[in-house]
């Protein structure tokens, strides 16, 4: 297991990549919490703290795809760098200049999240220029995969020691100011600034226009509703056993299963048909939220996140691998951007349908909804499943294509700007 991690890593430009990334999205991984922390401490209420991070979280969901295109088009460094600023001042006005005007408060949040760069997605464009070997690519989506999982564990815990250290003002600082350094490492890497997308057919849809691609959409708007759901009704379950520390080691417990679960996924070098594989880990993985519903005392329910979270992060990254299939040519970045936007809007969704779950129905109610949402990812994989078995045939690329540098003095129509 070890030494197919090891070969990625070891693989020149790499480790700095990944790492970069990492460091680059930890403002959008912690965007929720430091956003709440600044607003209490401001002596905001927790509605608007939750208004803002909505805010933030629409806002970016939007934002990247539409960067991700813009990338796709004119290179990362053009396209990463720039938003990572942009995106770092909008929230340092919203540091200094506080809640006490609302009007700006919820601009500078919006702009942030819009201009979040999508380097989760670029990182994966990258990833095939950067080692040779089509397993070695799909080994570094599943350790992608994990990686994310680690950040999203380890960046709040970051944020509450700059906020018990310094303050909630200087952590929005701190993290932002790191996220730019992340970013500024990944786009000046040779493979970063080498990189350019494949010549496409210029077509309004961009990404959207493979059905393919809009199958595993469908399908990962309910995975993400699942996950969205588990942590309302793991508050839910806390406040019934014992308050916030149990529900810490829920979420931890859920982290720990993506981690061992993609390890282990990555690990293996994987033949047949993918898209059957990934029906298989998403029964897998609805299938494992329904022991949540027994609602043991607080040790026994830890292991059950555990096992609940086994299946995510290789169901994700077995995504990845479909999403390169079948995203149309020159749109690659822009497909996992959907993807990830996707499934940050399904999460949101079971977030919200969840709460008056719960409220009308109980805890119990609460957990049945995850399960719910991952057999709906699986009826809806299972439905496309011929549409994505057979991988959509690249666009033939006109003359006039956008990203083509050497553009035809003579432009014509290509097959899909057809009235």
């Amino acid at each position: 297991m070890a030494t197919g991690y090891l070969e990625i890593l070891r693989a020149r430009h790499a480790t700095r990549l990944l790492v970069g990334t990492l460091v680059g999205r930890l403002p959008n991984a912690t965007a929720a919490i430091a956003i709440v922390l600044f607003v209490r401490a401001e002596g905001g209420t927790y509605s608007l703290a939750g208004a803002l991070a909505a805010v933030y979280g629409v806002a970016n969901a939007v934002g990247q795809p539409v960067l991700g295109r813009l990338v796709d088009l004119r290179g990362q460094p053009r396209v990463q760098l720039p938003a990572a600023v942009l995106s770092a001042l909008a929230m340092a006005v919203f540091a200094f200049a506080g809640t006490d005007s609302l009007a700006v408060a919820y601009a500078a949040v919006a702009a942030a999240g819009l201009f979040t760069p999508p380097l989760e997605g670029g990182l994966r464009a990258l990833w095939s220029s950067v080692l040779p070997k089509e397993e070695q690519v799909h080994r570094a989506y599943a350790m992608d995969a994990v990686a994310q999982e680690v950040m999203f564990t380890v960046g709040p815990l970051l944020v509450t020691v700059c906020v018990s250290l310094w303050s909630a003002q200087g952590a929005l600082l701190v993290v932002n100011g790191i996220g730019v350094l992340g970013a500024l490492s990944v786009v000046v890497s040779p493979p970063s600034r080498a990189w350019r997308s494949a010549p496409r057919e210029a077509h309004w849809l961009g990404a959207l226009r493979s059905s393919g691609l809009l199958a595993l959409l469908g399908a990962f708007l309910a995975v993400g509703g699942a996950m969205g759901s588990i942590a309302v009704a793991a508050v839910s379950y806390a406040d019934e056993h014992g308050g916030d520390h149990v529900y810490g080691w829920l979420m931890a417990g859920i982290g720990l299963g993506a981690l061992i679960g993609g390890t282990a996924y990555g690990a293996r070098q994987w033949t047949g048909e993918p898209t059957r594989r990934l029906q298989v880990l998403v029964a897998l993985l609805a299938v494992c939220y329904l022991p949540l519903m027994l609602m043991p005392g607080p040790v026994t329910m830890t292991l059950l996140t555990v096992v609940a979270g086994l299946f995510l992060a290789p169901a994700i990254a077995c995504a990845f691998v479909l999403v390169d299939r079948h995203a149309p040519r020159g749109t690659v970045t822009e497909a996992f951007s959907w993807l990830v936007t996707t499934f940050t809007v399904g999460a949101s969704v079971g977030t919200g349908l969840t709460g008056p779950v719960v409220e009308a129905g109980g805890t119990l109610w609460g957990f049945a909804v995850p399960g719910l949402a991952g057999g709906v990812g699986l009826l809806v994989l299972l439905a496309t499943g011929r549409v994505l078995a057979v991988p959509a045939g690249r666009a033939v690329v006109a003359a006039r294509s956008e990203n083509d540098p050497n553009r035809a003095l003579e432009p014509r129509f290509s097959s899909g700007d057809r009235a």
